[in-house]
Protein backbone atom coordinates (compact mmCIF):
# COMPACT_ATOMS: atom_id res chain seq x y z
CA UNK A 1 0.00 0.00 0.00
CA UNK A 2 1.23 3.58 -0.75
CA UNK A 3 0.00 6.91 0.46
CA UNK A 4 0.00 9.67 -1.65
CA UNK A 5 -1.13 13.32 -1.68
CA UNK A 6 -4.16 13.99 -2.79
CA UNK A 7 -4.50 17.89 -1.75
CA UNK A 8 -3.58 20.31 1.29
CA UNK A 9 -5.75 22.94 2.75
CA UNK A 10 -4.87 26.10 4.89
CA UNK A 11 -7.11 27.20 8.14
CA UNK A 12 -6.29 29.81 10.13
CA UNK A 13 -5.16 28.30 12.89
CA UNK A 14 -4.68 24.84 14.87
CA UNK A 15 -6.83 22.07 13.19
CA UNK A 16 -8.96 21.03 16.35
CA UNK A 17 -11.28 18.04 15.07
CA UNK A 18 -11.79 16.81 11.53
CA UNK A 19 -15.08 14.75 10.22
CA UNK A 20 -16.45 13.52 6.82
CA UNK A 21 -19.57 13.86 5.47
CA UNK A 22 -21.73 10.26 5.44
CA UNK A 23 -21.19 10.62 1.57
CA UNK A 24 -17.57 11.53 1.83
CA UNK A 25 -18.20 14.46 -0.69
CA UNK A 26 -16.79 17.15 1.75
CA UNK A 27 -14.59 17.00 4.95
CA UNK A 28 -15.34 19.81 7.71
CA UNK A 29 -12.22 21.07 9.78
CA UNK A 30 -12.48 23.36 12.80
CA UNK A 31 -10.27 25.82 13.00
CA UNK A 32 -9.44 26.44 17.02
CA UNK A 33 -10.04 30.17 16.47
CA UNK A 34 -13.72 29.11 15.39
CA UNK A 35 -14.24 29.28 11.83
CA UNK A 36 -15.31 25.86 10.22
CA UNK A 37 -13.61 25.28 6.37
CA UNK A 38 -16.22 22.61 4.11
CA UNK A 39 -13.28 21.30 1.62
CA UNK A 40 -14.26 19.32 -1.55
CA UNK A 41 -12.80 15.93 -1.34
CA UNK A 42 -12.47 15.92 -4.69
CA UNK A 43 -10.28 18.42 -5.22
CA UNK A 44 -9.70 20.51 -1.83
CA UNK A 45 -11.54 23.58 -2.94
CA UNK A 46 -13.32 25.13 -0.57
CA UNK A 47 -17.15 25.11 -1.10
CA UNK A 48 -18.13 26.54 2.36
CA UNK A 49 -17.05 28.78 4.69
CA UNK A 50 -18.63 28.63 8.17
CA UNK A 51 -18.26 31.42 10.99
CA UNK A 52 -18.38 28.81 13.75
CA UNK A 53 -18.19 29.81 17.20
CA UNK A 54 -16.74 32.96 18.37
CA UNK A 55 -13.94 32.42 20.91
CA UNK A 56 -12.80 28.94 19.46
CA UNK A 57 -14.62 25.69 17.81
CA UNK A 58 -14.16 22.57 19.90
CA UNK A 59 -15.53 19.81 17.71
CA UNK A 60 -17.75 18.96 14.60
CA UNK A 61 -19.93 16.10 13.74
CA UNK A 62 -22.18 14.92 10.66
CA UNK A 63 -25.77 13.48 11.38
CA UNK A 64 -25.38 10.05 9.76
CA UNK A 65 -26.97 9.41 5.91
CA UNK A 66 -27.54 13.45 5.69
CA UNK A 67 -26.15 16.52 5.48
CA UNK A 68 -26.36 18.27 8.46
CA UNK A 69 -23.23 19.65 10.31
CA UNK A 70 -23.17 20.02 14.01
CA UNK A 71 -20.44 22.13 15.76
CA UNK A 72 -19.40 23.16 19.54
CA UNK A 73 -17.41 25.42 20.91
CA UNK A 74 -16.18 28.19 23.68
CA UNK A 75 -19.24 30.00 23.32
CA UNK A 76 -21.05 27.33 25.09
CA UNK A 77 -23.78 26.17 22.07
CA UNK A 78 -24.04 23.71 19.49
CA UNK A 79 -25.23 24.82 16.36
CA UNK A 80 -26.26 22.99 12.47
CA UNK A 81 -25.69 24.12 9.41
CA UNK A 82 -26.47 22.79 6.43
CA UNK A 83 -23.45 21.14 4.76
CA UNK A 84 -24.93 21.49 1.29
CA UNK A 85 -25.75 24.89 0.92
CA UNK A 86 -23.13 26.42 3.85
CA UNK A 87 -25.99 27.63 5.96
CA UNK A 88 -26.55 27.88 9.42
CA UNK A 89 -29.47 25.82 10.96
CA UNK A 90 -30.02 26.41 14.25
CA UNK A 91 -28.47 27.20 17.85
CA UNK A 92 -28.49 25.51 21.11
CA UNK A 93 -26.80 27.29 24.09
CA UNK A 94 -25.99 25.24 26.44
CA UNK A 95 -24.49 27.57 29.15
CA UNK A 96 -21.45 28.95 30.17
CA UNK A 97 -19.04 25.83 29.97
CA UNK A 98 -17.56 24.74 26.77
CA UNK A 99 -19.27 22.48 24.43
CA UNK A 100 -16.34 20.38 23.95
CA UNK A 101 -17.53 16.90 23.18
CA UNK A 102 -20.08 15.60 20.21
CA UNK A 103 -21.61 13.02 18.71
CA UNK A 104 -24.51 11.61 16.70
CA UNK A 105 -26.55 8.72 18.02
CA UNK A 106 -25.12 5.61 15.36
CA UNK A 107 -27.90 4.84 12.49
CA UNK A 108 -30.98 2.51 13.39
CA UNK A 109 -32.07 4.37 16.57
CA UNK A 110 -34.30 7.69 16.77
CA UNK A 111 -31.27 10.20 15.75
CA UNK A 112 -30.20 12.46 18.93
CA UNK A 113 -26.91 14.35 19.54
CA UNK A 114 -24.95 14.03 22.77
CA UNK A 115 -23.10 16.93 23.42
CA UNK A 116 -20.85 17.51 26.69
CA UNK A 117 -20.06 20.93 28.17
CA UNK A 118 -18.32 21.42 31.21
CA UNK A 119 -20.50 18.81 33.89
CA UNK A 120 -23.05 19.08 31.62
CA UNK A 121 -24.36 16.27 29.46
CA UNK A 122 -27.77 16.74 27.13
CA UNK A 123 -29.24 14.90 24.01
CA UNK A 124 -30.55 17.23 21.46
CA UNK A 125 -32.91 16.59 18.69
CA UNK A 126 -31.71 17.62 14.73
CA UNK A 127 -33.50 20.71 14.81
CA UNK A 128 -31.24 21.85 17.99
CA UNK A 129 -33.74 21.76 20.73
CA UNK A 130 -33.34 19.85 24.13
CA UNK A 131 -34.09 16.13 24.16
CA UNK A 132 -33.02 15.53 27.60
CA UNK A 133 -30.73 17.11 30.03
CA UNK A 134 -29.16 14.35 32.27
CA UNK A 135 -27.53 15.43 35.95
CA UNK A 136 -24.76 16.60 36.11
CA UNK A 137 -21.89 14.38 36.14
CA UNK A 138 -19.19 14.68 39.34
CA UNK A 139 -16.64 16.31 37.38
CA UNK A 140 -15.84 18.04 33.79
CA UNK A 141 -16.89 15.42 31.26
CA UNK A 142 -13.62 14.17 29.56
CA UNK A 143 -15.15 11.77 26.96
CA UNK A 144 -17.88 10.43 25.63
CA UNK A 145 -18.74 7.11 23.47
CA UNK A 146 -22.23 6.15 21.74
CA UNK A 147 -22.71 1.92 22.37
CA UNK A 148 -22.07 0.68 18.89
CA UNK A 149 -25.73 0.18 18.62
CA UNK A 150 -27.34 3.24 20.17
CA UNK A 151 -29.09 2.20 23.27
CA UNK A 152 -26.43 4.24 25.41
CA UNK A 153 -23.60 7.21 25.60
CA UNK A 154 -20.82 6.32 27.85
CA UNK A 155 -19.89 9.60 29.40
CA UNK A 156 -16.73 9.85 31.61
CA UNK A 157 -15.32 12.25 34.40
CA UNK A 158 -12.45 12.08 36.94
CA UNK A 159 -13.45 9.01 38.65
CA UNK A 160 -15.68 7.16 36.27
CA UNK A 161 -17.65 6.48 33.36
CA UNK A 162 -21.69 6.37 32.99
CA UNK A 163 -23.91 4.80 30.92
CA UNK A 164 -26.66 6.72 30.19
CA UNK A 165 -30.08 4.75 28.44
CA UNK A 166 -30.72 7.02 25.40
CA UNK A 167 -34.30 6.03 25.84
CA UNK A 168 -35.30 5.98 29.23
CA UNK A 169 -32.63 8.48 30.22
CA UNK A 170 -31.54 6.63 33.55
CA UNK A 171 -28.20 5.24 34.36
CA UNK A 172 -27.38 1.63 33.16
CA UNK A 173 -24.12 1.44 34.78
CA UNK A 174 -21.69 3.46 36.21
CA UNK A 175 -17.91 2.38 37.04
CA UNK A 176 -15.95 3.80 39.28
CA UNK A 177 -11.99 4.41 38.15
CA UNK A 178 -9.89 6.21 40.48
CA UNK A 179 -8.15 8.84 38.03
CA UNK A 180 -8.52 11.07 34.79
CA UNK A 181 -9.80 9.72 31.34
CA UNK A 182 -8.95 10.87 28.37
CA UNK A 183 -10.24 9.23 25.94
CA UNK A 184 -13.04 6.14 25.59
CA UNK A 185 -13.82 3.83 22.66
CA UNK A 186 -16.28 1.08 22.46
CA UNK A 187 -15.45 -1.90 20.76
CA UNK A 188 -17.87 -2.13 16.91
CA UNK A 189 -19.11 -5.64 18.61
CA UNK A 190 -20.27 -3.30 21.72
CA UNK A 191 -18.23 -6.46 23.56
CA UNK A 192 -15.72 -3.59 24.82
CA UNK A 193 -15.82 -0.42 26.40
CA UNK A 194 -12.39 0.92 26.71
CA UNK A 195 -10.76 4.12 28.32
CA UNK A 196 -7.11 6.27 28.34
CA UNK A 197 -6.11 6.91 31.43
CA UNK A 198 -3.95 9.34 33.22
CA UNK A 199 -2.52 7.13 35.50
CA UNK A 200 -1.26 6.56 32.82
CA UNK A 201 -2.71 3.28 31.60
CA UNK A 202 -5.68 1.51 29.08
CA UNK A 203 -8.96 0.25 31.24
CA UNK A 204 -11.72 -2.35 29.63
CA UNK A 205 -14.76 -2.71 30.88
CA UNK A 206 -16.93 -6.11 29.60
CA UNK A 207 -19.88 -4.16 30.16
CA UNK A 208 -22.43 -7.53 29.67
CA UNK A 209 -20.44 -9.28 32.00
CA UNK A 210 -18.88 -7.16 34.45
CA UNK A 211 -15.05 -7.99 33.98
CA UNK A 212 -12.79 -5.51 34.11
CA UNK A 213 -8.92 -5.80 32.45
CA UNK A 214 -5.94 -3.24 32.62
CA UNK A 215 -2.95 -2.81 30.91
CA UNK A 216 -0.69 -0.36 32.07
CA UNK A 217 3.27 0.50 31.64
CA UNK A 218 2.54 3.53 29.39
CA UNK A 219 5.25 6.32 29.10
CA UNK A 220 2.50 9.09 29.14
CA UNK A 221 -1.08 9.57 29.43
CA UNK A 222 -3.30 7.52 26.90
CA UNK A 223 -5.35 10.10 24.97
CA UNK A 224 -6.51 8.33 21.80
CA UNK A 225 -8.20 4.35 20.90
CA UNK A 226 -8.66 2.73 18.17
CA UNK A 227 -10.41 -0.30 16.98
CA UNK A 228 -10.69 -2.36 14.58
CA UNK A 229 -13.57 -3.51 12.09
CA UNK A 230 -13.74 -6.75 13.42
CA UNK A 231 -13.02 -5.51 17.16
CA UNK A 232 -9.79 -7.83 17.74
CA UNK A 233 -7.10 -5.03 17.52
CA UNK A 234 -7.10 -1.84 19.87
CA UNK A 235 -4.56 0.58 19.08
CA UNK A 236 -3.21 3.25 21.96
CA UNK A 237 -1.18 6.25 22.19
CA UNK A 238 0.77 6.66 25.50
CA UNK A 239 3.97 5.78 24.17
CA UNK A 240 6.89 6.72 21.55
CA UNK A 241 5.65 3.34 19.96
CA UNK A 242 2.13 2.30 18.87
CA UNK A 243 0.98 -0.36 20.80
CA UNK A 244 -1.48 -2.32 19.77
CA UNK A 245 -3.41 -5.01 22.01
CA UNK A 246 -5.34 -8.24 20.30
CA UNK A 247 -8.58 -8.23 22.09
CA UNK A 248 -9.86 -11.53 20.99
CA UNK A 249 -10.95 -14.61 23.36
CA UNK A 250 -10.47 -13.92 26.96
CA UNK A 251 -8.82 -10.23 25.88
CA UNK A 252 -5.41 -8.70 26.08
CA UNK A 253 -4.36 -8.91 29.88
CA UNK A 254 -1.44 -10.88 30.27
CA UNK A 255 -0.80 -10.59 26.40
CA UNK A 256 2.47 -8.82 24.93
CA UNK A 257 0.89 -6.01 22.40
CA UNK A 258 2.56 -5.26 18.92
CA UNK A 259 4.42 -2.60 19.21
CA UNK A 260 5.01 -0.17 16.17
CA UNK A 261 7.90 1.96 16.30
CA UNK A 262 8.27 5.72 16.09
CA UNK A 263 11.31 7.99 16.61
CA UNK A 264 9.14 10.13 18.75
CA UNK A 265 6.18 10.33 20.87
CA UNK A 266 2.79 9.22 19.16
CA UNK A 267 -0.06 11.51 18.92
CA UNK A 268 -2.90 9.76 16.73
CA UNK A 269 -4.27 6.59 15.67
CA UNK A 270 -6.72 5.23 13.71
CA UNK A 271 -8.02 1.89 11.61
CA UNK A 272 -9.97 2.67 8.65
CA UNK A 273 -13.63 2.11 9.16
CA UNK A 274 -14.46 -1.00 7.47
CA UNK A 275 -10.82 -2.69 6.37
CA UNK A 276 -7.26 -3.31 8.44
CA UNK A 277 -4.95 -0.74 8.04
CA UNK A 278 -4.26 1.44 10.99
CA UNK A 279 -2.65 4.97 10.52
CA UNK A 280 -0.37 6.37 13.10
CA UNK A 281 1.48 9.51 13.89
CA UNK A 282 4.16 11.33 16.00
CA UNK A 283 5.39 14.46 17.08
CA UNK A 284 8.27 14.74 14.42
CA UNK A 285 5.23 14.96 11.60
CA UNK A 286 5.77 11.20 10.90
CA UNK A 287 2.53 9.26 9.54
CA UNK A 288 2.57 5.53 9.50
CA UNK A 289 0.98 2.79 7.33
CA UNK A 290 0.33 -0.44 9.28
CA UNK A 291 -1.02 -3.87 9.22
CA UNK A 292 -1.32 -4.99 12.36
CA UNK A 293 -1.97 -8.41 11.65
CA UNK A 294 0.90 -9.59 8.72
CA UNK A 295 4.47 -10.68 10.32
CA UNK A 296 6.17 -7.47 8.89
CA UNK A 297 3.31 -4.24 9.96
CA UNK A 298 5.13 -1.25 7.97
CA UNK A 299 3.56 -0.23 4.74
CA UNK A 300 3.99 2.93 4.22
CA UNK A 301 5.64 6.18 5.49
CA UNK A 302 5.18 10.01 5.23
CA UNK A 303 6.76 12.85 6.95
CA UNK A 304 4.93 15.83 7.03
CA UNK A 305 6.30 19.64 8.13
CA UNK A 306 4.18 19.25 11.49
CA UNK A 307 2.97 16.82 13.57
CA UNK A 308 -0.96 15.74 13.66
CA UNK A 309 -3.63 16.84 15.41
CA UNK A 310 -5.99 15.08 14.55
CA UNK A 311 -6.83 11.78 11.77
CA UNK A 312 -9.67 10.66 9.71
CA UNK A 313 -10.59 8.36 7.74
CA UNK A 314 -12.86 8.65 4.85
CA UNK A 315 -16.23 6.64 4.74
CA UNK A 316 -14.83 4.60 1.85
CA UNK A 317 -11.32 4.09 3.38
CA UNK A 318 -9.23 5.91 0.45
CA UNK A 319 -9.06 9.13 2.08
CA UNK A 320 -6.86 9.81 5.06
CA UNK A 321 -7.63 13.56 6.31
CA UNK A 322 -4.95 15.03 8.34
CA UNK A 323 -4.92 17.91 10.53
CA UNK A 324 -1.53 19.59 12.06
CA UNK A 325 -0.88 21.85 14.64
CA UNK A 326 0.18 24.80 12.40
CA UNK A 327 -3.48 24.38 10.60
CA UNK A 328 -2.90 22.57 7.53
CA UNK A 329 -5.07 19.53 6.37
CA UNK A 330 -3.28 17.56 4.66
CA UNK A 331 -5.85 14.29 2.79
CA UNK A 332 -3.86 11.59 1.56
CA UNK A 333 -4.96 8.88 -0.61
CA UNK A 334 -4.34 5.03 0.16
CA UNK A 335 -3.66 3.01 -2.44
CA UNK A 336 -2.10 -0.26 -3.80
Amino acid sequence: MQLTKHWAGQLDDYAIDLAWSPDGTLLAAASASGPITLFGAADGAVRHALAGHEGGSNAVAWQPGGMLLASGGQDGSVKTWDGAAGQHVATAPLGRAWVEHLSWRPPGAAPALAAAAGRGFVLLNPDATVLHRFRDAPKTISALAWHPRGGCAAVAYFGGVCLWDADDFVAQKEYAYGNGIHALAWSPDARWLVSGNQDPSVHLWMPESDVELQMSGYEGKVRHLSFDAESRWLATSGSQDACVWDCSGAGPEGREPAMLPHDAPVCGVAFQRSHGLLATASQDGNLVLWSPERRQPLRATVRMPAAAACLSWSPDDRLLAIGSETGIVYVLRCEP
